[in-house]
């Protein structure tokens, strides 16, 4: 028996990234949620600077952190599964999505043309006016496309960091909001 063909399968198997979190991104688990300043182009603090983890305080939230390089289609339907399902799904939950390493006032542009195409119902689309790390303690992983981060009652309870994002990925990041919900 030939090893090369075996060996070169074995390597294509091993070489395909897995579905799910790819890298890690986001707060620890368990740690308090980092104050958020960010500016609010299309949720409830529209047009000004909001720090909605202060805002949120102890309701079940999904931050996502997006790339605003990466932003595309498949992520934008992983965000719009993700706002249907919260709508639908978990009274009092919120998605605040917030773009990092964009430039500003190209952002401020596009995210409301982007809400208006869309129409999400449960997210606010924000962004965050410094590097791709986003702000101060969240941890964001520069080579991530799109960080979750689940919290609820003040609290992390569950991080996802993507390279490669869609509407596939929503119903692991619906059972860590279900998950943050019943905790006590």
């Amino acid at each position: 028996m030939r090893a090369g063909p075996l060996l070169a399968l074995s390597l294509l198997v091993f070489a395909v990234p897995a579905r799910g979190q790819d890298v890690t991104s986001g707060p620890d688990k368990g740690a308090k949620v980092p104050e958020l300043k960010v500016f609010d182009a299309t949720g409830a603090h529209k047009d000004k600077e909001a720090d909605y983890a202060a805002d949120r305080k102890d309701k079940p939230t999904v931050y996502l952190f997006v790339n605003a390089e990466k932003f595309d289609r498949p992520m934008n339907r992983f965000m719009k599964a993700l706002d249907g399902a919260v709508k639908k799904d978990f009274e009092g939950a919120y998605v605040v999505a917030v773009w990092v390493g964009g430039d500003a006032d190209k952002l401020k542009e596009f995210l409301p043309r982007v809400q208006q195409s869309v129409q999400y119902e449960a997210t606010a689309l924000t962004f965050y006016d410094g590097a791709k790390e986003g702000p101060k303690g969240w941890n964001v992983n520069a080579d991530a496309h799109l960080t979750a981060v689940v919290a609820n009652k003040g609290k992390v309870t569950a991080t996802f960091g993507y390279q490669s994002i869609n509407d596939t990925d929503v119903p692991k990041v619906k059972e860590a909001l279900e998950k943050a919900i019943k905790e006590k």
